[in-house]
């Protein structure tokens, strides 16, 4: 499952098809620092994975009809060098605080083995990978608090996290999907989503159909295409990601690695 073609209802595309694409390497994941919310740009390695993604998407054939992308810059620019790689400059792109990455509260900014060795290895895991615990919350006077961002001065202060867990992830990007996204695959528009790791898992978990358990060990590797075709109801019939299935297993198995260590 991590970079094979499968089919999970057999049936061949009547719809639109979707691709997912996790931003590329931002700075604060060479620093090794929680980002989550925190705006910051990607290394020249994101780039390249950014510009990698595109040569992989046109190789394949691919013209997207819509983009979506959160609110962060990381997502927003792997999304421009991908669409620019491509020749789709004019495409219309829409992008939504919903498909931001998942809120890491207090511990946005701090460097992620220093938090290890303050709180311990498994309280900082359980922060990181459970489904349904959440790191501490941000104080509401501090700039990582979405409040305090005019990008968000939009949104009921009320739905702004403080802090979230994956399953708070799932509970804003599920609804955004089935009322904005969906409908747009069913009318027969192909459809990009680039996002982030969380956001994408919390996706995937729907569109899989996964369990906590079985998202809990699902890792997306940076800069790489996942490509679903649909039924008619909008089920998955396939899934794989796009590329070099050798270097796709590579990246797979770092981001995997990664969650395992102080690295993640």
């Amino acid at each position: 499952m991590a970079f094979c073609a499968y089919d999970l209802i057999g049936d061949a595309s009547m719809t639109g098809v979707l691709v997912l694409l996790r931003h590329g390497q931002s700075t604060w994941n060479e620093l090794n620092l929680f980002t989550g919310w925190h705006d910051v740009g990607l290394t020249k390695r994101g780039e390249l994975e950014a510009r990698r993604a595109g040569e992989t998407m046109l190789a394949e054939g691919l013209h997207f009809d819509l983009v979506f992308t959160s609110l962060l810059a990381r997502a927003i620019e792997t999304n421009r060098i991908a669409l620019e790689t491509m020749g789709l400059n004019d495409i219309e792109v829409r992008r939504d605080w919903r498909l931001n990455e998942r809120h890491y509260g207090a511990l946005q900014g701090l460097d992620k083995k220093a938090t290890a060795e303050k709180y311990g290895q498994e309280q900082t895991n359980l922060w990181r990978r459970s489904y349904d615990i959440a790191p501490p919350p941000v104080d509401e006077t501090s700039p990582e608090h979405p409040r305090n961002d005019p990008r968000y001065r939009h949104i009921a202060p009320r739905d702004l996290p403080d802090t979230e867990c994956l399953l708070d992830v799932v509970t804003r990007v599920v609804p955004f999907y089935t009322q904005t996204i969906s409908p747009e695959l069913a009318r027969d528009k192909n459809v990009l989503i680039t996002a982030h790791g969380n956001s994408l898992r919390a996706l995937v978990m729907y569109l899989e159909n996964l369990s906590p358990a079985q998202i809990a060990e699902f890792n997306i590797p940076t800069g790489v295409p996942r490509r679903y075709e649909f039924t008619r109801q909008l089920k998955v019939s396939s899934v794989t990601y796009l590329g070099d299935p050798e270097a796709i297993a590579r990246a797979t198995q770092e981001v995997a690695e990664q969650s395992r260590s102080e690295k993640h």
